[in-house]
């Protein structure tokens, strides 16, 4: 039994396709409000607030996922992302499970250097800092070793469905719906984005990998690294647009802020959209040769697709 922890986000429905598609038949899909994503899929609500309703959601387990998400909410992050973590740690162990851990890049140094699987922690803002919390909550138990646990990590997503980021609020959504695109910050500055799907289908490789235990991984993402006046480009000429956009300036996000919750809450991201962000995956794509990553064309080829897709229902 493999089973997820928060299995309604992106990442946690591709991450069911890709297990029950290539490794097992044999998932539990766990949140709040669990939502079937193929036939044999085993549901279970549970709160991971909750130790007691978290450790009978694990019970049986082989591997465990951790793919919860939360809105972006601060306050939110600080009660209770620490706290459905440790549940989720203290269950797998219980139960003598695997654990593979899906991060991303918030405690991070925002600046311009290459990010690596051994690039300090440095975060910027409470919301790093949680994030930072919570990958040395794992990185203890990988030392503890009474489990195997892996951490896999994403920067900025791109992607299909219900995929959420800057990139597709600002871009890829606005070229759906026929307006002009908007580019956070600056438009020159190199870009490292992940495709869903390939964040997914990674997880599930390192989940399913004896191996893999007991590191952290970079997912694996295009080895290009396109500026947003690059990828924008791209996306306009695959949607048919005539590629003019806006760039909104650093100022302008921070004044935005003042009115709206929203947009108060992503200010703490907005340094990285001042450097150069270069992620690096090249230990995953050495240790797994075979891993076909998309190419940014070929994702953005497949989200026109989808589009037209759905408006031709």
């Amino acid at each position: 039994m493999q089973t997820i922890l928060g299995a309604n986000g992106q990442i946690a429905v591709e991450l069911a396709r890709e297990l029950h598609r290539e490794h097992t038949t044999d998932l539990r899909l766990v949140s709040r409000n669990p939502r079937k994503v193929n036939p044999t899929d085993a549901l279970v609500p549970a709160d991971l607030l909750d130790a007691e309703q978290t450790a009978a959601a694990v019970e049986g387990s082989s591997i465990v996922y951790f793919t919860a998400g939360l809105p972006p909410d601060t306050q939110l992050w600080e009660r209770q992302f620490p706290t459905m973590l440790r549940n989720a740690l203290d269950a797998a162990r219980a139960a003598g499970a695997k654990f593979a851990y899906f991060d991303n890049t918030y405690m991070y140094p925002q600046d311009d250097r290459v990010q690596t699987e051994d690039t300090p922690f440095a975060p910027v803002g409470r919301k790093g800092r949680v994030r930072a919390a919570m990958a040395s909550m794992v990185l203890d138990e990988i030392r503890r070793g009474d489990i195997p646990v892996l951490i896999g990590r994403a920067p900025e997503f791109y992607g299909p469905g219900r995929t959420q980021s800057f990139t597709n609020a600002l871009i890829i959504d606005n070229l759906k719906a026929g307006k002009k695109p908007r580019v956070p910050v600056r438009d020159d500055r190199e870009r490292t984005l992940i495709w869903t799907p390939d964040a997914s289908r990674a997880l599930a490789t390192l989940g399913n990998t004896p191996d893999a235990f007991g590191q952290t991984w970079h997912l694996p993402v295009c080895a290009d690294h396109p500026t947003y006046r690059e990828f924008v480009a791209a996306a306009a000429a695959v949607f048919g647009r005539d590629g003019r956009y806006s760039v909104i300036p650093k100022w302008a996000l921070q004044l935005a802020g003042v009115f709206s919750p929203q947009v108060r809450e992503l200010r703490e991201l907005l340094p990285r959209y001042e450097s150069d962000n270069r992620f690096d995956s090249t230990k995953f794509t050495t240790r797994f040769p075979e891993f076909a990553v998309t190419d940014y064309r070929t994702g953005l080829d497949r989200i026109r697709a989808e589009t037209d897709a759905a408006q031709s229902k």
